[in-house]
């Protein structure tokens, strides 16, 4: 019987260590669905980018090579052979479950859940699992993690990211890069920048992953890119009031314009009535005092006049 794990982690420590460590930014990562076609080409992307990717995992070809790098049939000879404890999942939605659980039963501690689509029942085992272990997801139906300038673990462009002290946490992919690449043209370069996953489950909510900064001294302020639908923004904006959140932190929210009760892309941004609503999500952010953007050219501008007071 698995029992409840207490014990916790930040994911900064996880996925770049201390700063002056030898491995400092160079945590490996195996790559669960390397040789298919979407694991193989952000495979290649990630490597380019200098992330440690010692090892990935497809069964039935191990002992092959990826470009040089040993494919395993499981997780757990992967993880015996390099020690890593993260995982990027690139398998299809169908094998999902299946690839977290033995990811969780080998010994990795973050999973980065790629793939869309995922049955809501096995994202909630997968979440229920990782707690018991003492295990943390990002996603599914996330971008990914990256630290710039460092590392990425995810299928994010590295052109709009740069190393800095702000975070961006995202309900949005897209619009994560987006918002980035207008801080980044303004001189706001990033420290961490994390897709919180457009599904109803998240393995890592607006709340946990803010709780991942309010005491770091290397972030100076918090960018949150949401979206309609859910109450994440709501239940968020009741945290910063209820924490008194120091940190300075602007606010973009997509979708202000789209009719009620549509579905716009994600299965978590449908809006009933005024819940899950824009004008919802800005009433509460103007509560907790915090400024929500109109476009994403227009956070950097906020966030300096932030800085400024």
């Amino acid at each position: 019987m698995t029992t409840t794990v207490e014990k916790t982690f930040n994911i900064f420590d996880i996925l770049i260590g201390t700063e002056g460590d030898e491995d400092f930014g160079r945590k490996p990562v195996i790559i669960q669905g390397m040789t298919g076609s979407y694991g193989s080409t952000h495979t290649r992307l990630m490597k380019a980018y200098g992330t440690n990717i010692p090892a990935g995992v497809t069964p039935g070809k191990g002992g092959q090579r990826f470009e040089g790098t040993p494919v395993y049939n499981t997780m757990s000879e992967a993880v015996k052979a390099t020690g890593a404890q993260i995982s990027g999942i690139f398998v299809p939605a169908p094998f999902f479950l299946k690839a977290a659980i033995e990811a969780i039963d080998s010994g990795i501690k973050l999973l980065v859940a790629i793939p869309e689509h995922i049955p809501i029942m096995d994202a909630i085992k997968v979440l229920e699992y990782a707690r018991k272990n003492g295990a943390k997801m990002i996603g599914p139906n996330t971008p990914g993690v990256i630290v710039p300038e460092v590392m990425k673990v995810g299928i994010m462009p590295a052109q709009p990211f740069k190393a800095g002290t702000t975070v961006v946490f995202s309900r949005s992919g897209t619009l994560m890069y987006d918002v980035s690449f207008n801080l980044t043209s303004k001189g706001f370069g990033q420290r961490l920048c994390l897709g919180i996953g457009g599904d109803p489950i998240n393995g890592t909510n607006l709340i946990e992953a803010f709780d991942l900064v309010r005491d770091r001294a290397d972030v100076d302020s918090i960018v949150v890119v949401g979206e309609i639908g859910g109450d994440a923004e709501e239940q968020l904006a009741q945290y910063i009031i209820r924490t008194n959140f120091i940190k300075p932190v602007i606010a973009y929210i997509a979708g202000r314009a789209a009719p009620k009760e549509k579905r716009m892309g994600h299965a978590g941004a449908i809006v009933y009535g005024n819940y899950g609503s824009a004008e919802s999500k800005v009433a509460n952010y103007s509560r907790a005092n915090v400024p929500v953007a109109k476009r994403p050219a227009e956070v950097p501008e906020l966030l300096a006049k932030k800085l400024k007071k």
